[in-house]
Parts: C-alpha cells; sequence; structure tokens
C-alpha cells in the first residue's frame, strides 16, 4: 500500500513539473508555434488511442481533423461563434462522421479496416472541395479567435497558447482516463486476442466503434482548435497526407503510450518549422529520421526508453504494440489481458 500511493504521488509530481514547463515555455518560445505542436500533440494522441489501444490502423484520421476544422471556421466566421462554442460544434460534427464511418468500417479488419477508412476519408476530401462554405482551394480564411467566455481577447499569442493548452489538457485527460478505465482494458484485450475477447463475452465490433467514435471526436477537437491558431481552415487538413503525417507522430513517439505521440508530434512539428527553408527536402528529412527510429527504436522513442528502463530495473515488459501482425489485425494466440 505504501509503495502504491508513493508511486501516486511521483506521478502527480512529474505532472506537476509537467504542467509548469508548459506555462513558462511561451516565454522562452514563440507561443503560436507552441500552440501549433500542442494541437498536433492532441490529434496523435486522439489517433494512438484507435491503434495503440484498439489495434485499428485508420488512414482517414484527417477526415474528423479537417472537416470539423472546416465546421469551426464557418461557425465562427459566419455565425459569430464564440471560441469555445465553434470548437464544440466541429467536436460534435466529428463524433457524428466519426459515427458514420465507424458504422461502414468498424466490420472489417486489417488493411481492409484502413482502406476503408481511407476511401471514406477521400469522400470528405472531396466534399470539402465541392461544399460551397468550405471556398474550395481558398479555404476559409480570416477566422476570428474571438473572446473566450465574452471575457478574454484570444488576439492576444499567449491568450491563444494558454487557450489551446487548456483544451490540449482536457483532451489528454479524457484519453487517460479511458485508456486506464474498464472501457480501456477490454479495448486492450481485443487489441492482444479478439477472438478470446469474444468468447468471454464481450461484444467487440461495439467496444470498437466506441473507440473510434471517441478518436474521431478528440481529433475533431485537435482540428477545430487548430483552426483558431491560424485563423485559417484548409484542404492540407484534409488531404491524405495529413492522415499519413499523424500515423509517423504516432509510430515515432511510440504506439500504445501515452507519452509517445506527444512526442512524436513534437519532433514531426519541430523539424517542419526549422526546416521550411530547404523546401521538399524537409520530406526525405523526415523519411530518413523516420528509418533512423524504426531502426534503432522498434517500439518509437518513448517506448524504446521505457523498455530499456524497465530491463535496468529488471521487471517484465509488454511486448511491442505494433508488429507487422497486429498492425494488420492478425493475431497470435496470446493470452488476453485485463491489467
Amino acid at each position: 500500500m505504501a509503495s502504491k500511493t508513493s508511486g501516486n504521488w511521483k506521478g502527480w509530481a512529474q505532472f506537476a513539473v509537467a504542467i509548469a514547463a508548459l506555462i513558462v515555455l511561451p516565454f522562452f518560445l514563440y507561443p503560436v508555434f507552441l500552440a501549433k505542436v500542442l494541437c498536433f500533440a492532441l490529434f496523435a494522441a486522439a489517433f494512438n488511442l484507435l491503434l495503440g489501444f484498439a489495434g485499428l490502423l485508420s488512414f482517414g484520421h484527417a477526415a474528423f481533423f479537417g472537416f470539423s476544422a472546416y465546421v469551426s471556421a464557418h461557425a465562427a466566421k459566419e455565425w459569430g461563434f464564440t471560441p469555445e462554442l465553434a470548437i464544440l460544434a466541429g467536436t460534435v460534427v466529428a463524433a457524428f462522421l466519426g459515427a458514420v464511418i465507424g458504422l461502414l468500417a468498424i466490420r472489417r479488419q486489417g488493411i481492409y479496416f484502413a482502406m476503408v477508412t481511407l476511401a471514406l476519408a477521400q469522400m470528405v476530401f472531396f466534399i470539402c472541395i465541392q461544399a460551397p462554405f468550405t471556398h474550395g482551394e481558398d479555404g476559409i480564411q480570416g477566422v476570428p479567435r474571438g473572446h473566450f467566455l465574452g471575457i478574454v481577447d484570444l488576439e492576444s499569442n499567449f491568450a491563444i497558447y494558454y487557450f489551446v493548452l487548456a483544451v490540449f489538457l482536457i483532451g489528454v485527460m479524457v484519453i487517460y482516463r479511458t485508456v486506464h478505465s474498464p472501457f480501456g482494458q477490454v479495448l486492450k484485450s481485443i487489441r492482444e486476442n479478439e477472438p478470446r475477447a469474444i468468447s468471454l463475452g464481450y461484444d467487440a465490433d461495439r467496444y470498437k466503434l466506441m473507440a473510434f467514435i471517441l478518436s474521431a471526436t478528440i481529433a475533431g477537437m485537435a482540428g477545430s482548435t487548430k483552426v483558431l491558431v491560424f485563423k485559417l481552415a484548409s484542404l492540407t487538413d484534409v488531404a491524405w497526407q495529413m492522415s499519413g503525417e499523424v500515423v509517423l507522430m504516432t509510430i515515432l513517439g511510440g504506439v500504445g503510450t501515452m507519452l509517445g505521440p506527444i512526442v512524436g508530434a513534437s519532433i514531426i512539428v519541430t523539424m517542419q518549422n526549422y526546416l521550411a527553408e530547404v523546401g521538399q527536402l524537409t520530406l526525405i528529412i523526415q523519411g530518413l529520421v523516420f528509418m533512423f527510429c524504426v531502426l534503432l527504436f522498434r517500439r518509437g522513442i518513448v517506448g524504446e526508453i521505457k523498455h530499456r528502463w524497465t530491463q535496468m530495473r529488471g521487471g517484465k515488459d509488454e511486448p511491442a504494440h505494433l508488429s507487422p501482425g497486429k498492425a494488420t489485425g492478425e493475431t497470435d494466440g496470446a493470452p488476453v489481458t485485463h491489467g
């Protein structure tokens, strides 16, 4: 009991230090850049909920990220919604879209599931090109940041950063609570061995659908928040390349870890920001970094560090969450873990 209490205090202390660091960080780095990192970190964390804990590889998450961005931008600019209501509108639409796509895709497994999500996401991309309210290739520009609760003016870069930080923390806490709930334990069981989870009486499709909707909802929250940071909703956010980027961020940081997607998103966004001057070479450099990390960090950066630390302490570590079999929905007969 004493060791468990000590572990809880240690965890809370680390969380407090992380929050303190995030609070003071904009005094040393550009607040808008940091806000962008937080938006993509939340997007990657939402995707990791689906891939890392439910074992579902989606190639269509840009649909939720980008379409919710359009909805929030339109609500804020044309309807005069306050920033919190604009984000709420985009998040609700992302949840609805996640339910529709999830119902169509969730009964497929492995590569078939990934291809269905990609195809449906491309349909959303086509809608975004054709729909009048999106303004086609021009996007929705000049989106007002507005006043939070009618009081705080978010036109200040510091104000928008702390607003994004609050949204980020809410999203991450929802994911953390989900993963460490009985629902999250069932998801892990389905990820490890779906037939056995079904034999124990769990409705695997229902659990995966709920995870898909929650992941889409939080991804939509991230996209809606990014609109307020850059005052722009564009086709870039809903294109298939964005779905590829979030996969890269998650795998790079560590699939199935809470911190991994955040680290991966931070690295990718930082590279894009500071290597912008080299143009298309940025993609080549990203590819080389990804290859380097895959060869040296099979579990991702955070996953590998966690694995090595556990080995040093003589503990038993979990197997890598993303292997070729797991990524394509194959099972290896491993026992279901509920703990």
